[in-house]
């Protein structure tokens, strides 16, 4: 009940808006076999635990989701491949603010190195998927 209308428009600014102005701005340079990998967060993966003081990012992520599935529908003809990773917690300011003392499974760097395998290789098997990625709760 805190947040702020500008709290909630800035949160969907950058987690939302951003991510589809820079994909439009992308889209015209990618061919086929380009790979978008939206980068999203197990808050907005359905069925999975929510925490309290999230309630304007959580679903700002699962917009995200949601886009993720609608832009592999809307370009599957092209030969560009959309998925997203839900990442689960890694070890980051975030989550140290989000969960003081907590220790995360991974690494910011490890979890940089996942994504980048991912990004260069999914493609070849999958497009329009939600990925869970994941230990621990949180």
């Amino acid at each position: 009940m805190e947040l702020t209308r500008a709290e909630i428009t800035h949160t969907y600014e950058v987690n939302v808006i951003g991510v589809m102005q820079a994909i439009q701005a992308c889209l015209p340079q990618l061919g086929k076999s380009s790979h978008v990998v939206n980068i999203s967060s197990m808050g907005g993966f359905q069925g999975t635990m929510k925490f309290p003081g999230l309630s304007a990012y959580s679903p700002s992520k699962a917009a995200l989701v949601s886009l993720t599935e609608l832009l592999a529908e809307e370009y599957k003809d092209s030969g560009i491949c959309f998925n997203c990773l839900c990442l689960g917690a890694v070890q980051t300011e975030m989550l140290e603010a989000a969960f003081p003392g907590y220790v995360a499974p991974h690494s910011a760097n490890e979890m940089a190195a996942y994504i980048s395998d991912f990004a260069l290789t999914a493609h070849r098997f999958m497009n329009g998927k939600i990925i869970p990625v994941s230990l621990s709760t949180p």
